[in-house]
């Protein structure tokens, strides 16, 4: 059996990261007070990365940080200060995708440099040129096949770093221009308006409006590998990474949980591992797009884009958040409508799920209510079950 990989948690503040770690992430990437590629992301402070960074550590996990930006020449003067700062958080390393950072970095601090998706990696002598600058891990492209992969794999002894799960580009990662052409947003420096998100009118040859169910969009799917974690263990690849930097406290644990348990089924017994559906139902449950393992498998046709009749709603499978549970009595906080008489799922980093059907709500006040409407509610219920404070509280799907 090859190594275990690291399963990698996208985190957009401290309390995200706190909840990918404790449901079962070896380590977070965040974003610092800039250089980032999230500007309209809740990034972190210097402060909030030493915190981050402390508590990281007692769980012996390990936090990145993303200077992963497109360097302008006035920014070049920043970058040295900067990087000094994000070392003295106590940071693991900084996943970058400009190669002028390499060797400022390499002359002022001793940071661990890993090259971001940004640069659209997908071939081994690439690889081998930027481990020859001193990159000690490579995030490949999201547009890598399996076969990339592996060749890359066998090529060049270094630490590669795959995207398991998350949000697609149209084009390829790092390359688009559309948002600054259309809003003046780079999306190389932050700043994406996602115009593959939105909807055009599409035209003939003879500029006539193409007539659909919806106007035409050029959408992707979400990447989803979870059915391919046993190739990519055997090809002893360094770090899954799941995407979503700016995703919900819900989504974030529901996908590090699964991935968490597929990764140790797999690893602990790969001879009579089964591969688990219901896992898949749940990761569908948790998103608002379909997702498909899109390149890796050479299936990236018509089936992983959208192009019209495309539907997103959001989410409302998550209920609330354990915040206690003393005595039988779990103290809840609301998230989502639910009420007296629902049958719920309860889950959590450390117990299988629990399924429950709530017969009582008590208000903070001990008066009994019939339903929890009211955002971030305070409520308790009686449930005989060892709940922990950050479990979590879904809707239970009832499956034909």
């Amino acid at each position: 059996m090859k190594n275990k990989p690291e399963l990698l948690a996208p985190a957009g503040d401290l309390e995200r990261l706190e909840i990918a770690l404790l449901y079962g992430a070896d380590a977070v990437y965040v974003g610092g007070p800039a250089f980032g590629l999230r500007a309209n992301a809740i990034n972190f402070t210097f402060d909030e990365l030493k915190e981050g960074s402390a508590f990281a550590h007692k769980l012996n996990k390990r936090v990145y940080v993303t200077v992963n930006i497109v360097l302008h020449n006035e920014e070049l003067e920043q970058i040295e200060e900067y990087l000094h700062k994000i070392e003295a958080t106590g940071i693991d390393a900084i996943i970058i995708s400009d190669p002028a950072i390499i060797p400022i970095a390499q002359a002022n601090t001793n940071l661990e440099l890993h090259l971001s998706t940004q640069q659209s990696t997908l071939n081994y002598e690439t690889v081998r040129f930027f481990k020859e600058q001193g990159i000690k891990r490579i995030v490949l492209a999201r547009e890598c096949s399996y076969e990339d992969i592996k060749l890359i794999k066998e090529k060049v002894d270094i630490d590669l770093e795959v995207f398991i799960h998350g949000a697609m580009c149209a084009g390829y990662s790092g390359r688009c221009a559309l948002s600054n052409f259309l809003t003046d947003r780079d999306a190389n420096r932050g700043g994406c308006s996602q115009i593959c998100r939105w909807d055009f009118i599409l035209m003939d040859d003879n500029n006539r409006p193409i007539i659909g169910d919806k106007d035409f969009t050029l959408c992707s799917k979400d990447l989803s590998l979870l059915s391919y974690i046993p190739e990519l263990i055997d090809m002893d690849i360094s770090s899954f990474k799941i995407e979503g930097r700016m995703r919900s406290l819900y989504y974030i644990a529901t996908v590090v949980s699964i991935y968490r348990k597929v990764i140790d089924e797999y690893f602990s017994d790969s001879k009579h591992y089964v591969y688990n559906e219901e896992y898949e139902r749940i990761l569908r449950n948790c998103a608002n797009r379909d997702s498909v393992p899109q390149f890796f498998n050479n299936d990236y046709g018509v089936n992983c884009s959208y192009y019209n009749g495309r539907v997103e709603i959001s989410n409302q499978d998550f209920l609330g958040i354990i915040l206690d549970c003393n005595n039988g009595i779990a103290t809840i906080e609301q998230r989502n409508y639910f009420k007296r008489g629902d049958i719920v799922e309860i889950f959590g980093p450390n117990h299988e799920v629990v399924t429950y059907k709530i017969d009582k709500i008590e208000d903070e006040n001990g008066d009994l209510i019939d339903i929890v409407r009211h955002p971030r509610q305070i409520v308790k219920i009686p449930i005989n079950e060892p709940l922990e404070k950050y479990d979590m509280m879904r809707i239970k799907k009832l499956t034909n």
